[in-house]
């Protein structure tokens, strides 16, 4: 079964972000290869969306209708409602991913 991937608008402007960051903070050929990175491991969630594993922020209190893969050091945070995968959160590992997560996920 193949399922469709779709980014919120949350996960949209993570990745903007990110390429914005890098390509000030490095260069714009690096920022597309971090993003063509992460758009690839995206879309192998079309045929394998159970394979990510459940945040450990989320799933200390029990939630684990969200997942999450990575394409070091950035962490995707997805939920997968009937034939549909929902990106929420596109995001460095290495950032507050508690208030991140409860903004997002929470606050919304």
């Amino acid at each position: 079964m193949k399922y469709k991937v779709l980014l919120t608008d949350g996960a949209m402007r993570d990745l903007e972000d990110i390429y914005t960051y890098i390509s000030e903070h490095d260069s714009p050929e690096k920022a597309n290869y971090v993003l063509d990175r992460i758009e690839e491991s995206i879309l192998k969630l079309e045929g394998q969306p159970d394979r990510g594993t459940y945040p450990k922020e989320l799933s200390n209190v029990g939630i684990r209708e969200y997942r999450e893969i990575f394409f070091k050091p950035y962490r995707v945070i997805y939920r997968v409602v009937a034939a549909k995968v929902f990106i929420y959160l596109i995001a460095d590992g290495r950032r507050d991913m508690q208030t991140l997560l409860t903004r997002r996920l929470f606050d919304a």
